[in-house]
């Protein structure tokens, strides 16, 4: 099996290194870990709606990398900071995902950096050949 790491090398808040690949490929499924709405390694301002659209493009950066694109998102983790934003954001997510929705878990937890929201994803694309 061929283990393949996007992003290793990448950096947090205050330039520090990460210890964890943005996403992990092997036999065809990519693990992409939580994304948060950063942009040169601070999060943007801003509330809901912009944190959503910010954290699902780079979710689609990551997949568009790697080769996958939402039709291939088997499930997706969400977490929320205030559950009062869930309406919002399921209408904002289901642009990026209404033609292939994904299976999803979408829990309230206080985030380890100051945003809105963090979603990580498991795609799968059979491998050519």
């Amino acid at each position: 099996m061929t283990i393949k790491r996007y992003g290793a090398e990448q950096v947090g808040a205050g330039g520090k290194p990460l210890p964890f690949a943005r996403a992990v490929e092997a036999d065809g499924w990519l693990y992409v870990s939580g994304q948060v709405a950063m942009e040169n390694g601070e999060i943007i301002e801003g509330g809901i709606i912009p944190q959503t659209h910010k954290t699902i493009a780079n979710v689609m950066a990551i997949l568009t990398e790697a080769g996958y694109g939402p039709e291939h998102v088997v499930r997706c983790g969400v977490w929320l900071d205030d559950p009062r934003d869930f309406w919002t954001f399921n209408k904002i997510y289901q642009e990026y995902f209404g033609a292939h929705p994904p299976a999803r878990a979408c829990v309230q937890s206080s985030m380890m950096v100051d945003c809105k929201v963090e979603i990580d994803c498991v795609a799968y694309k059979p491998k050519e050949g």
